[in-house]
């Protein structure tokens, strides 16, 4: 019981940051900011506490490690939410790249070649990585050059293909890797 609630304490702590607030804060000097980012200057923690009591907000330490402490004048659930709406708009400007995997045979036809073939032109074009894979069953893998053969046909016949990581066994499978460089629109 002991371990799970160190883990998921463990994993708590790692999905916010802890602010010290008004008398939690430790440093006897403070570098203080208003609400809107503008230095006051450096004073005693105490004369923090008053200037926020006076105006009803709360002494948020933003930076225990600088020299002084930076501690800012501000209502902390309007802060929260700043942190959280900054938090929303760095995740909404990352780039999610994926892996996407394609299955063949050694023995398709060509029908479903010419399916799987749009498939993977529709990810290269939403900027995901490719994995071909050529599945062996049975007596199959005694003919592995029917395999190659079916990989060079299909990456030969997708466009825009970037780089190629060379196909190579993994068991009772052919793989393939096809890496773009930039998302395409």
């Amino acid at each position: 019981m002991r371990y799970l609630l160190t883990v998921l304490g463990a994993r708590l702590s790692t999905n916010f940051r802890h602010y010290r607030l008004n008398y939690q804060i430790t440093s006897p000097t403070l570098r203080l900011l208003d609400e809107t980012g503008k230095q006051i200057g450096v004073v005693s923690k105490l004369e923090a506490l008053q200037l926020a009591k006076e105006q009803g907000l709360d002494v948020v330490e933003i930076a225990q490690k600088a020299v002084p402490a930076v501690a800012k004048l501000i209502d902390f659930k309007k802060f929260k939410y700043q942190e959280a709406k900054k938090e929303r708009e760095s995740k909404k400007n990352q780039k999610n790249v994926g892996v996407k995997e394609i299955r063949l045979r050694p023995f398709i036809g060509q029908h479903d070649f010419d399916t799987r073939k749009a498939q993977a032109q529709e990810f290269i074009k939403d900027g995901n990585q490719v994995k071909i894979v050529v599945f062996f069953r049975g007596r199959e893998i005694t003919r592995k050059e029917f395999g190659f053969d079916v990989m060079k046909r299909f990456i030969g016949s997708l466009e825009a293909v970037r780089t190629v990581r060379e196909a190579h066994m993994e068991g009772r499978t052919l793989v393939a890797m096809i890496i773009t460089d930039k998302k395409r629109d």
